[in-house]
């Protein structure tokens, strides 16, 4: 909810117009935040489609800070280069708001990154919110102020009570603008009394002395007024007027690294005393009393909110117990993830493993310091979501550190230095891809595991097509699945996702070959079986090879058929690195149907996503003719300059716009 701030509004757009670094600053539950966001969203500070929003809050120290900002960036970076470098590069001369929000926990590494940025990125604008400032001569400061008590104060509380469906009875209104006074008009404070009026009245919070929990003494005493203890004493009211079972939950929730919703908050915060009918029903009044807040559909504590929580949670003695509970929640979820991978569940799975990214880097930081066997798997189970999903660094780090930490051998080891090959060779890094993937076939050939044999020949397999060896990467995929079918049995069956894979990358290998016949039909039932399943990530290469072969074959309409198709498989999971694959594909559709107007803006929507991956357009070897004469025949059809001006155009669009269009929509442009 968002109330008054037009001088802040006005004051922060004309800031930017002038200064490239705006730390908009101000005492805990302010509304930062919110400022900004608005701003944002009204389009003061550019268009909202050019402003990359990282929220800081979700990060425990600045290990994954980088990160963190290249995924708000949209990066999906898949080369060995650091973070930091790939965020620079991908800039560049680019006109981009960056927001980094709540940085005071980071602030000196967020000095240096924002530093660091500047200078390498002349077009470039920072907003930071922090409670404490940078002090770097590129610097302007925006003080954000407490909301005047008898106007905006007052009409954001009574929104606030109004919207929860407590209103104040009308002998309370004239007390409003006191309680705004005393809560000295900060907006969070603000809402958590509104939330409080379920419970008592105005008068009632009036006369509550304020509390501030000590982080020296074990216990909670009353404070005299300060503004700096307004924010602790509306938290204190909340916490006071909460249920046992909701101060309970408010403690567990705070375990939470990033966003939850009702499904996770059951199964990770119920036991003891909390059923989950208790905890289904707690989290309601928290959503009520504005303790619990709802961003874009998903549920989160603000940052001061769970500091307050987090404490309460290790007053209970809760904080150890919890933590692994944590830990443990998500290494279930990444198991189930693996364990139904190739079902129709696939999709929810890619994009539950997205938003629990923080989470699970929190996860895999703990493990590694209690139990590093688990810290294994659960790095060897996201490493490949991961990979896929712009992640890459993040899951060669995590393999690197738990390999490193855990020297159990077993499957688990050597899928997770499989993980790691992959990691590396779709980085461009081959040598120690092909290292590692010898490594594999080595050891699964001592354990004689028919999954890790598999695995083991798709990793050499696709570093050999890389490298342009087609016959040997179709040589070993050949014995391998060979091998698997012969020897497989009920004790010893291979997982469906490695024989799959292998497949999958078996008609690469036989359409670089020449032999599109065969890898026409092998792709057609190959991807019968995915549909059938509800499996896209296998299933969009195979569309990959059937665009390929009908272009080969000239048979153009089913090529732009196979090329969409692969796009829609692809968005399901959220590839960035398929999307541009797809969209090159689609480019080179068009083109075959003589359409070099719509090739070029599918050519210009992939380069943009090709700049985020970090790589110049890829794909097989053999793919690259293919893509080279669709841009040949589509230069002709327009002419260069007009190739050129369309494909600048769609580079430089909306991408989830030009998206739309490439699925068959209205074109933006």
């Amino acid at each position: 909810m968002f109330v008054g701030r037009e001088r802040e509004l006005a004051g922060l757009q004309s800031a930017l117009q002038v200064h490239r670094l705006v730390t908009v600053t101000g005492v805990g539950g302010v509304g930062k935040s919110r400022l900004v966001r608005q701003a944002v969203d009204l389009g003061l500070v550019g268009e909202p489609a050019d402003a990359c929003w990282a929220d800081l809050w979700q990060l425990r120290d600045a290990e994954m800070l980088a990160a963190l900002v290249a995924d708000a960036c949209d990066l999906s970076d898949h080369t060995p280069r650091m973070p930091v470098d790939v965020i620079c590069n991908w800039i560049g001369d680019r006109e981009l708001l960056l927001v980094l929000d709540s940085c005071e926990h980071l602030l000196s590494a967020c000095r240096n990154l924002v530093q660091v940025l500047l200078d390498n990125c002349p077009r470039l604008r920072i907003v930071a919110t922090s409670r404490e400032l940078f002090h770097l001569e590129e610097e302007f400061v925006a003080v954000v102020q407490p909301l005047p008590c008898a106007t905006d104060a007052a009409e954001l509380f009574l929104r606030r009570a109004t919207e929860s469906g407590h209103v104040p009875e009308p002998g309370d209104l004239n007390q409003v603008t006191e309680l705004c006074t005393y809560l000295d008009g900060l907006p969070l404070a603000l809402e958590l009394a509104a939330g409080a009026l379920r419970n008592c009245s105005i008068e009632d919070l009036l006369l509550r002395p304020r509390h501030e929990l000590s982080r020296d003494e074990d216990e909670i005493r009353p404070m005299g007024p300060r503004r700096h203890d307004v924010l602790r004493t509306a938290l204190g009211w909340s916490h006071e007027l909460c249920t046992p079972a909701e101060r309970l939950l408010w403690a567990r929730l705070s375990i939470f690294h990033g966003h939850f919703d009702e499904t996770s908050a059951v199964a990770l915060c119920s036991g003891g005393p909390l059923s989950a009918f208790d905890v289904s029903h707690a989290l309601a009044g928290l959503l009520d009393k504005s303790v619990v807040s709802i961003r874009r559909g998903r549920l989160l504590l603000l940052d001061t909110v769970r500091e307050f929580g987090r404490l309460w949670l290790a007053e209970l003695g809760e904080l150890d117990t919890m933590a692994s509970r944590h830990a443990g929640y998500y290494l279930t979820q990444a198991q189930q993830a693996d364990a139904t991978w190739t079902s129709a569940e696939q999709t929810g799975w890619y994009r539950t493993i997205k938003e629990a990214h923080p989470d699970l880097c929190a996860a895999l930081d703990h493990l590694i310091a209690h139990d590093v066997d688990a810290a294994l798997d659960l790095a060897t189970l996201t490493g490949f979501y991961w990979t896929c999903c712009g992640h890459a660094h993040t899951a060669q780090l995590y393999l690197s550190r738990t390999l490193k930490a855990c020297d159990t051998q077993g499957p688990v080891r050597q899928r997770a230095v499989w993980a790691l090959g992959l990691t590396h060779l779709l980085q461009g890094n081959h040598a120690t891809g092909t290292h590692l993937a010898r490594q594999c076939l080595e050891n699964a050939r001592v354990t004689e595991d028919a999954t890790a044999l598999l695995r083991a020949a798709y990793l050499q397999a696709m570093s050999d097509l890389l490298q342009g060896h087609a016959q040997l990467s179709l040589d070993i995929l050949e014995h391998a699945l060979e091998n698997a079918s012969e020897h497989s049995t009920d004790a010893d069956e291979p997982a469906p996702q490695a024989v799959m894979m292998c497949r999958m990358l078996r008609l690469f290998a036989l359409t670089g070959l020449g032999e599109l016949k065969e890898s026409l039909e092998s792709a057609k039932a190959l991807r019968a079986e995915c549909v059938a399943m509800g499996e896209h990530w296998i299933r969009s290469y195979a569309d990959y090879q059937m665009c390929v072969i009908a272009l080969r074959e000239r048979d153009n309409e089913l090529s732009l058929e196979y090329a969409r198709s692969m796009l829609h498989a692809k968005q399901q999971i959220g590839d960035t690195f398929g999307i541009a694959l797809g969209l090159d594909m689609l480019a080179a559709a068009f083109s075959a149907n003589g359409d070099g107007h719509s090739a070029a803006l599918a050519s210009g929507a992939g380069q943009r996503l090709w700049d985020a991956v970090g790589h110049p357009q890829r794909g097989a070897p053999d793919v690259a003719p293919l893509r080279e004469a669709g841009e040949d025949v589509a230069r002709r059809l327009v002419g260069t300059g007009t190739y050129e001006s369309y494909r600048s155009e769609a580079a430089h669009a909306d991408p989830g716009e030009m998206l739309a269009w490439a699925a068959g929509g209205e074109s933006p442009l």
